[in-house]
């Protein structure tokens, strides 16, 4: 076939040669019916058999890091046109993973579909903006050919030299873990920037590919790219899910090191570990720990300090653990421990700043007072540190007096912040009798107030009517607020209430902006803006960045790990979305939300047994009615009709069963069902109903309703 730029092949329109191979030439073209961009591959009438192949190897596939099929013709194909540069190393780790993860997702679904690829090279991948795109099932060229190391051999030997597996060079019988150690060679050339096996002649190269190995890489991958070039298959990863999801492990925890390294000078950074709690009454470890939060509160404050916050600094609790790997694993260079004994109305308080580089006592001290002078002490320590880090505090925060409260409401509102977070019933009981406490003792303490709120808020989530929560949320934050007018948390609350809630965008802004404007802005409250603001106003690229801020202070709290993860869904990286729900459970096993997410990802997959597994333990750790509905989907996927229906029939119908039936919908990948119950949801004035929605976005999209549902809750 001769075409040209300007020729008319059918409907298309010829527009310029992209590429030209020993199999044949691919041209950019344009279809006029439908007036978009496309890629032609006409093939050589001699590999008229590969043609055939690589139409139904494309055709079997759907999935966002494959090269698309349109259309057939007698001799050619015409194919998503994908713009983007071909895979080119040395790139840094995480990006190297990122697009590791990606290919091996579209392995994953080709092996599925009982498909190899056989030629997979870096010239088979484009990356776009959207990320890695997989290319040329078929062994059909695509691009220019320059090198033998690089020329896709055509006759009894199909493939790539130095991309082969070596019972691939050998002619043997191939099966999936052929491709997987033709992906360990292109992942070592995007780590590095270097062939695993290279060679002057096409001997040398399949010499080196059957009988040596690969120079060791200095990167956290090497143990993957190692096993995916085993000689021997057998010791390869067996599949290429195996491999995705250890790419995703590695890749969760590289991440977590990048967000950490994107805080400022290490030298001023400081983990604040829970103070030992000596007195030998367990009741006292909240009073405690409650000072172990209030000195890093204290901190926060001082200027160019970084302060890592209280979830992550309390994993170390009751741990033995060198101070050496907590500051590694924090991304701290300095760290405070001490102790608290408390008798009667004394106090004594040690407490010593340590370099972590050497272990050397930067600063130490103790303190005898009596209890009144607790807040003193505080605010003593806090002076100290900085001083010894050489820093000032903050002139706003040290001339702005905080409010004391009792000691004993003090102690019960700590106490409310150990329970809330359960997400399970008797936590959130738990969570309100400490703050019914903590405002009985002290009505004049403002920070009781917001808990309330926020549990009310968590109350929705488990079965509260919406209108019944939102009209005491209203009420405690706005008390709150009367306390403390500038009371951060209290404003970020009404944020939620006047947009999750009421629609009222620009007072959610409004809100926001108040709660937010004045540094340091505490980790949870970042969460709060992402989730219940950015996020669903579609404003994603600012949501990911409040949550790596979060992650700066917070990098190990499980809640903000969760929030990572749908940022990342909503913004279309799957794989990463995963690597950061699987990290997210490495924190907490019995994490429900977590659970539940997973299970929706793997059922809407395919991947039922693991899905069920899923739903079923969060089911186990939290028997709400919303998780209810998932499991019923889930069963029903996995062909257990009748635990399915029995489970379903006891989900009210209407508004009141509108979020468990949302669930259940989604597992069952029926999305314009979950559409309308989403809309349900809406009607309900649902708080999270913003969240859940734009958190499955990628899926409820799917539905023909989708636009009618984002104008119906006043989203853009």
């Amino acid at each position: 076939m001769t075409l040209a730029a300007g020729s008319k092949l059918g409907p298309y329109e010829i527009v310029a040669r992209i590429g030209a191979g020993g199999m044949g030439e691919v041209w950019k073209a344009r279809d006029t019916r439908l007036d978009r961009t496309v890629a032609i591959k006409c093939l050589s009438e001699r590999y008229a058999v590969r043609f055939e192949q690589e139409a139904r190897a494309i055709a079997a596939l759907n999935h966002p890091h494959i090269c698309q099929i349109f259309d057939v013709g007698p001799d050619y194909l015409v194919l998503e046109y994908v713009s983007g540069k071909p895979l080119r190393g040395p790139l840094p780790t995480g990006d190297s993973l990122r697009l590791a993860a990606q290919i091996a997702s579209a392995l994953e679904e080709a092996h599925r579909r009982g498909i190899l690829h056989r030629d997979l090279k870096p010239d088979n991948v484009i990356v776009t903006e959207a990320g890695a795109k997989l290319l040329d099932f078929g062994l059909a060229k695509f691009a220019p050919i320059d090198t033998d190391m690089t020329r896709t051999v055509t006759g009894a030997l199909a493939g790539t030299p130095a991309y082969m597996s070596p019972e691939q060079a050998r002619g043997q019988a191939l099966d999936a873990r052929s491709d997987i150690f033709s992906f360990g060679v292109l992942l070592y050339e995007l780590l590095s920037g270097k062939r695993a096996f290279a060679g002057e002649t096409l001997l040398e190269i399949l010499n080196s590919v059957t009988t040596s190995d690969a120079m060791p890489l200095d990167t956290p991958a090497w143990p993957i790219v190692n096993r995916c070039l085993a000689k021997d298959p057998s010791q390869r990863f067996q599949t290429a899910l195996e491999l995705k999801q250890a790419l995703e492990s590695v890749l969760a925890k590289v991440s977590v090191a990048e967000i950490t390294a994107r805080a400022g000078s290490p030298n001023l950074s400081i983990a604040v570990l829970p103070f030992a709690n000596m007195s030998g009454d367990r009741e006292q470890e909240y009073f405690s720990d409650g000072l172990t939060e209030e000195i890093i509160n204290a901190l926060a404050n001082v200027p160019r300090l970084k302060v890592i916050a209280r979830t992550s600094a309390f994993a170390f609790k009751g741990q033995n653990v060198d101070i050496r790997k907590i500051a590694e694993t924090l991304g701290v260079a300095n760290v405070l421990e001490g102790s608290v004994r408390r008798a009667g109305n004394r106090i004594r308080v040690t407490a010593q700043l340590i370099e972590a580089s050497d272990g050397s006592h930067l600063w130490s001290e103790r303190y005898d007072r009596q209890m009144e002078d607790i807040f003193a002490v505080q605010d003593e320590i806090s002076a100290a540190i900085a001083s010894a880090l050489k820093l000032k505090l903050s002139p706003e925060s040290a001339g702005r007096r905080r409010y004391q409260p009792n000691l004993r409401a003090y102690e019960a509102y700590l106490k409310y912040r150990h329970y809330l977070y359960g997400f399970t019933p008797d936590s959130l009981r738990l969570s309100r009798l400490c703050l019914d406490e903590a405002i009985a003792l002290d009505p004049e303490f403002a920070l009781p107030y917001v808990g309330l709120a926020d549990n009310y808020l968590a109350l929705t989530v488990i079965g509260t009517p919406p209108a019944e929560a939102i009209f005491l949320m209203r009420q405690a934050a706005m008390r709150a607020l009367e306390l403390d007018p500038d009371l951060p948390d209290a404003h970020a609350m009404l944020g939620i209430l006047a947009g999750p809630c009421n629609l009222d965008w620009a007072e959610a802004n409004r809100r926001f902006h108040l709660a937010t404007a004045r540094e340091p802005v505490p980790a949870h409250i970042r969460i709060w803006h992402s989730a219940f603001h950015l996020l669903p106003l579609g404003r994603l690229h600012e949501a990911h960045e409040s949550v790596l801020r979060a992650l700066e202070d917070d990098p190990l709290d499980k809640v903000t790990h969760w929030n990572l993860s749908i940022v990342l869904q909503s913004l279309g990286r799957q794989e990463e979305a995963l690597a950061a729900l699987r990290h997210t459970l490495e924190l907490d096993p019995s994490f429900s939300p977590v659970l539940e997410a997973l299970a929706i990802y793997y059922s809407t997959n395919g991947r039922i047994d693991e899905a069920r597994e899923c739903a079923e333990k969060a089911f186990s750790i939290a028997p709400l009615l919303r998780i209810q509905g998932l499991l019923a989907g889930v069963l029903r996927r996995a062909g257990d009709i009748s635990q399915s229906q029995s489970l379903l029939e006891s989900i009210p119908t209407g508004i009141r069963g509108a979020m468990a039936r949302f669930d259940y919908h989604l597992a069952c990948a029926e999305f314009d069902a979950a559409v309308e119950q989403a809309a349900a949801m809406i009607d309900d004035r649902q708080p999270t109903a913003s969240f859940q929605i734009r958190s499955n976005a990628h899926l409820l999209s799917r539905s023909s309703q989708w636009p009618a549902l984002i104008a119906k809750f006043n989203l853009t």
